[in-house]
């Protein structure tokens, strides 16, 4: 048996969203087109299909804790966000990448404490350990008072990083030309819903080297939508 709620959720669906929406469900049947890959976190507060009210087929989603993109390993490891990338590229075609942080970040979190102890558990330390060298230059910038302005730095860098390693994954070089690489970051609260986005910037290898300003606000702009934020 599933847990009640889903049950209920999912008959409310048949009887609600699937009979208004039966052509759109029979024709993904046939197949999917999406032109935008979603890389989003785990987290349950941040469905990027209800961030931008997207339908059913248009968004290829893949999450992860903290929405990261690891470095391209060509070994026999288990890459599930690579071979998400690699389908979304060269089966789908895909037209954007998106990286999706967002405020709040429990994964952001745990990375930022394991500077001291590292997190309970065997997987999810080695995971938030991939932002230790940006963690770390984070935690080195005294212009951050708090732990509130060091989350929500390390929350934009995430995103930054993520980027640095979209570069390496492989592509056709015919589509690399095509793809363009989104960093939006959403902040999420008990009375907030706001997306800032980041203004493309050639990110130098080594991160080592990465400028200050890159984790501070003045790199992301508000997301205009209509008139308003």
């Amino acid at each position: 048996m599933i847990p009640v709620q889903l049950a209920d959720g999912y008959r409310h669906f048949r009887g609600t969203r699937f009979t208004d929406e039966e052509a759109r469900y029979r024709a993904l049947a046939e197949g999917q087109s999406s032109q935008t890959m979603v890389i989003a976190c785990a987290d349950s507060r941040v469905d990027p299909a209800t961030i931008f009210s997207a339908a059913p087929g248009e968004l290829f989603v893949v999450r992860n804790v903290a929405a990261l993109v690891p470095p391209c390993q060509p070994d026999a490891g288990y890459h599930g966000t690579s071979a998400a990338l690699e389908f979304a590229v060269t089966g789908l075609g895909i037209r954007d990448i998106v990286v999706l942080g967002h405020g709040l970040c429990g994964g952001i979190s745990a990375s930022l404490d394991a500077a001291d102890s590292p997190p309970q558990g065997q997987f999810i330390g080695p995971w938030v350990d991939l932002l230790s060298p940006v963690r770390d230059r984070v935690l080195a910038d005294k212009t951050l008072a708090g732990a509130e302005d060091r989350q929500r730095a390390l929350e934009r860098m995430a995103v930054l990083f993520s980027r640095h390693n979209l570069r390496g994954c492989p592509r056709p070089p015919r589509l690399d030309r095509q793809i363009r690489r989104r960093m939006p970051w959403v902040c999420i609260a008990s009375i907030t819903c706001r997306v800032l986005v980041a203004r493309i910037l050639p990110l130098p290898p080594p991160m080592a080297i990465w400028p200050p300003a890159y984790w501070r606000l003045s790199l992301w702009s508000p997301f205009t939508c209509g008139g308003g934020r």
